[in-house]
């Protein structure tokens, strides 16, 4: 779609927001209520718009929610809460740090995060992936789930929060620890608690686990899978693969599929 004619539909006031270069639609975040911020995504994805760049960003939610299209969504700034909520296959990159409950109950696509993100990252996501190369805050992975053939997957470069895990049903959580020292401990207390599918792998020492999992060593066919979602990290925040693989991993499971099926009466 041509510039002109979306500015036409935009009106005067919200075309003094957006540019296009070479293709790529940019717009200018700033002051934007939510609303407005993703009415306009909304209607670029309906023209088709493949890529478009977010500046000044600073804390609007539910950025990539309601999409129907793929589309490529670069943040410049801070998103607020529920970045990709419900998102169903498109890419975000966040070239700063998120906040909280990103990915909530994302069923698809790819959300990469250049710093920190928040609590509850991941929250009940059936499929996709999100890279997260720092810190992340707590209850990450919560209620995370498989669904049909989709598997979620999150990765974290630093170090997490408590509950990490929780209640987590399927999946894959990754948590690599690189801002650790050497023999330094995770801090997160309750890792996996009430978790009954799905498997942590984790690059150092937990100080504290739920009493619903077991640490296990990794196998040949764990550490391929580490390798993979290593050589995927590393790929999107230029880093060495190789230091990463050679470090040591645990692997946190549930002990029962169904932990709590004592406390109901069928």
């Amino acid at each position: 779609m041509s510039e002109s004619r979306l500015v036409m539909e935009l009106g005067f006031k919200m075309a003094e927001k957006i540019s296009m270069h070479n293709g790529v639609w940019r717009v200018d975040a700033e002051n934007m209520h939510y609303k407005e911020l993703n009415k306009l995504l909304r209607l670029l994805n309906s023209k088709g718009v493949e890529h478009v760049e977010l500046d000044n960003v600073y804390g609007q939610r539910y950025i990539g929610t309601g999409l129907r299209k793929p589309m490529r969504i670069d943040v410049h700034g801070t998103p607020g809460n529920d970045l990709g909520a419900f998102m169903d296959g498109q890419l975000i990159t966040v070239y700063g740090n998120a906040q909280d409950c990103t990915g909530n109950t994302m069923n698809d696509g790819q959300i990469v995060v250049h710093g920190r993100a928040g609590d509850v990252t991941g929250y009940g996501m059936r499929g996709g992936k999100i890279f997260i190369c720092g810190d992340v805050g707590y209850r990450v992975g919560i209620h995370m789930k498989e669904y049909g053939n989709k598997k979620p997957i999150l990765v974290v470069g630093g170090t997490a929060g408590d509950f990490l895990g929780e209640y987590m049903a399927g999946g894959v959580l990754l948590v690599l620890g690189l801002n650790l020292k050497p023999k330094e401990k995770h801090q997160a207390k309750y890792v996996g608690t009430g978790m009954h599918g799905g498997v942590i792998y984790i690059c150092g020492n937990v100080t504290h686990l739920g009493k619903e999992v077991k640490v296990m060593g990794t196998t040949k066919r764990d550490m391929a899978v580490i390798e993979k979602l290593a050589k995927e990290f590393c790929g999107h925040f230029n880093l060495d693969v190789e230091q990463v693989m050679a470090r040591e991993y645990l692997k946190i499971v549930p002990v029962s599929h169904r932990p709590y099926g004592k406390l109901y009466a069928y």
